[in-house]
């Protein structure tokens, strides 16, 4: 099957119009947000805001933006921070609100548009709509889009604090070089800040490095670049004509290093894609195009004709034989999908629907209804012409579809991996069968999140391909763990294509099969002062595993998390787990220091910690909602099998009931039926202060106090979930427990 993480949240549906009204106390807030705006130093004016009807005080608010924002507009762009006062405030797990004013844009459609069509292929900001109030004064329907920030990363690549750029100079030179990957500025850190944001609390170096060995030493970039990463920015770009980018003047894109070490480029500011912007490529046009030649751009200019300015993460990645058939494939990908198809087509419609009554009741939006409606397939002119989507789209699919390197390339009859039942140390098989490939490769992992590894594959009928020359490619590997993710790429003289078609943003994967509900989450530590420490001296949260079976257990293909909605977070290290045997994780986001730290940390206030396969199955939940003693932990009474209690620690080895509570305490704690229906009865030694029952998200579902009671039966709430998480409070202990719900 094929993989691609998503995140699903209501805040960013494009369905669903947002509504949002800010509040300020003063009443000539507009003069002062353009002030703080003119002054440039991203001060923020304090107020209140009300989203969906949710409220939340304390929220900072400044103007964003270059040049959609202006002292004489009455719809200007809004950056708000959430959190501006109150740590962690939040609203749908948001921190973050980027308005756009949707100015350089009649059909309101080309940023949500351009970032839905962004996401299929490479992580890619969120977009919808929003109705926008100021102290109730409507302002205007407004583009909602995600911001690129240490939450975007986590989600995308599972670490938040690594080198981490918004490349984006602090003065745009409309005849200079800005953030385009040259080493132009010259040897040192320090000359190249002003074309660079750092979000990250320390970089540079790797970034000096990342420029230099892209300039310099092309053989060593793939160690520091997520190579297909940059081919997809840059097929996306050249497909969507979104030219207010790395291709224009060299602005509007991150760059996130992932704990590989590699840099990964994420677009960003798509409010003037569909050529919208046609001031500039740096190469032929550089003194701007017209609509017709956006229809007919050539996608390699960089490559085949001149650089007016340099654009070394076109050039030198085009200049490989290999990566440009791969960026010529993502191209057809693209096209094909989305636009070939007809795809796009129902989405403007589908999206035109959703917000037409509001484009029509924004009296401060810069175009006319006419407009709105005319430009989702026709040329409006304003101070400039913005091309029709559907003309320009049309035209451009023509053009490419004829495009050298687009048609020719080898077509897939099957592919094959096996055996299905494999073990660790196994030799694995993989085979394609294509027509018209010269060559063939396989790219594959064995951690997810881990490096793509290439090997060649062949048709010599002596790598369980078959025949020789009959068109089957093979080659064996050795699977290190209980799971590998592969995709495959093959190419004669012109062209070349993936298997499955994004990759390597989608790849498959084969899993072998384990009892994996042998392995358990057995000790938890989350306030460590005084403990143990990890390799560096430092005491750490930690976390034990410990393998309750009686087989060896590979690690591989599992996961810890403290996210119900990013189950993957954490890949554990390729590594077996014997039986009767314990394993450390040290929770404390510093994954850097080594296999055995993960990249997030537990929190005393509550927390919830899944163990799960890829396929997000969850093997095994810790959830609490309150703190803990220090240097105390919450640990499985009896030793991997019981309900969670809390006690004194036992690292990394049994949880001893005599020694960490009373056994009798522990042994006459029952929980019964489980699985439940409608009722569950709960039995303890001591008397009972309170229960909670949460979901694996740590919602409360329900909250019975001062029961004071040693038996107490439950009349369950109804929920949709087959799992809770039951919590028994009792004057001397507390007690975690899984409890299964039976539909009937």
């Amino acid at each position: 099957m094929t993989v691609q993480s998503f995140c699903q949240q209501s805040f960013y549906d494009i369905e669903t119009v947002q509504e949002i009204k800010i509040y300020f106390e003063e009443s000539n807030w507009d003069a002062i947000l353009d002030d703080l705006f003119i002054a440039g130093d991203k001060e923020r004016l304090t107020g209140r805001i009300i989203i969906n009807g949710t409220e939340l005080t304390d929220i900072g608010v400044r103007y964003k933006g270059f040049s959609s924002f202006s002292v004489d507009r009455k719809k200007n762009p809004f950056n708000i921070k959430l959190d501006h006062v109150i740590d962690n405030q939040k609203y749908d797990g948001i921190d973050k609100i980027k308005l756009s004013n949707v100015i350089q844009d009649p059909s309101f459609l080309r940023e949500a548009l351009s970032y839905e069509i962004g996401r299929k292929y490479m992580p890619t900001g969120r977009a919808n709509f929003a109705n926008v109030y100021v102290n109730d004064e409507y302002l205007g329907l407004y583009t909602n889009v995600e911001a690129v920030n240490k939450d975007f990363t986590e989600f995308h690549f599972g670490s938040r604090n690594n080198p981490f750029f918004k490349c984006q100079p602090d003065m745009l030179d409309l005849d200079g070089e800005n953030a385009n990957l040259s080493t132009s500025p010259g040897t040192t850190v320090d000359e190249y800040m002003p074309f660079y944001d750092i979000e990250s609390d320390e970089g540079w170096e790797e970034l000096l490095d990342l420029i230099t060995t892209l300039d310099n030493n092309i053989d060593d970039l793939p160690q520091l670049l997520n190579i297909d990463r940059a081919l997809w920015m840059h097929a996306f770009n050249y497909v969507l004509i979104n030219f207010d980018s790395y291709v224009g003047y060299a602005q509007n894109y991150y760059l996130y290093q992932d704990d590989n070490g590699r840099f990964n480029p994420i677009p960003w500011d798509l409010n003037m894609s569909f050529a919208s912007y046609r001031i500039t490529d740096a190469s032929e046009h550089f003194d701007g195009f017209s609509i017709d030649q956006a229809k007919t751009m050539d996608p390699l200019l960089h490559y085949s004709s001149i650089s007016i300015l340099p654009r070394p993460l076109m050039r030198k990645l085009f200049e490989q034989d290999r990566w440009r058939k791969m960026y010529i494939a993502h191209i057809r990908t693209i096209t094909e999908e989305m636009f070939a198809s007809g795809l796009y087509k129902e989405r403007i419609a589908a999206i035109q629907a959703v917000i037409e009554e509001d484009v029509l009741n924004d009296e401060n939006k810069f175009y006319s209804n006419d407009d709105f409606y005319t430009n989702a397939n026709s040329t409006v002119t304003d101070l400039i012409q913005f091309p029709g989507l559907t003309d320009l789209m049309d035209a451009r699919t023509e053009y490419l579809r004829t495009y050298s390197g687009y048609s020719g390339a080898p077509e897939y009859l099957a592919t094959n991996v096996g055996p299905s039942g494999f073990e660790v140390g196994d030799m694995v098989t993989f085979t394609c069968q294509t027509t018209d490939a010269d060559l063939a490769f396989l790219w594959y992992r064995a951690t997810a999140g881990g490096v793509f590894e290439e090997i060649q594959m062949y048709d010599d009928g002596m790598h369980n391909d078959g025949n020789a020359n009959d068109g089957i490619f093979g080659v064996d590997i050795e699977a290190t763990s209980p799971i590998i993710e592969y995709y495959f790429f093959t190419e004669n003289a012109s062209s070349g294509r993936f298997s499955p078609e994004r990759a390597a943003y989608e790849y498959y994967q084969i899993t072998s099969d384990f009892d994996y509900s042998q392995i358990v989450i057995n000790e938890i530590a989350i306030v460590n002062t005084n403990g143990a420490t990890d390799a560096f001296g430092e005491y750490e949260d930690w976390i034990e595993l410990y393998n309750s079976g009686e087989s060896t257990i590979p690690l591989g293909g599992l996961y810890l998390s403290d996210n119900a909605d990013n189950l993957t977070k954490w890949a554990l290290p390729s590594e077996v787990l014997p039986a009767d045997t314990y394993k450390i994780i040290w929770a404390d986001s510093e994954s850097s220091q080594g296999n055995d730290h993960a990249n997030f940390s537990l929190s005393n206030s509550g927390e919830s910690l899944f163990l799960s396969d890829l396929n997000g199955t969850i093997i095994d939940s810790v959830v609490f909602d309150d703190g803990i003693e220090i240097d105390r932990t919450f640990s499985r009474i009896p030793n991997g099998t019981g309900p969670f209690a809390e006690t004194p620690a036992t690292f990394g080895t049994l949880n001893n009931t005599t020694s960490n509570v009373a056994s009798a305490q522990i042994e006459t704690f029952t929980l019964y039926p489980n699985p439940a229906i409608e009722r569950v009865k709960i039995t303890c030694d001591n008397t009972i202060k309170n229960i909670v029952i949460t979901d694996l998200q740590g919602r409360i579902v329900l909250h019975e106090n001062s029961i004071g009671s040693d038996t107490y039966e439950l009349v369950l709430p109804e929920v949709e979930e087959n799992i809770l998480i039951i919590k028994v409070s009792t004057f001397d202990a507390v007690f975690f427990e899984k409890l299964l719900i039976a539909k009937e």
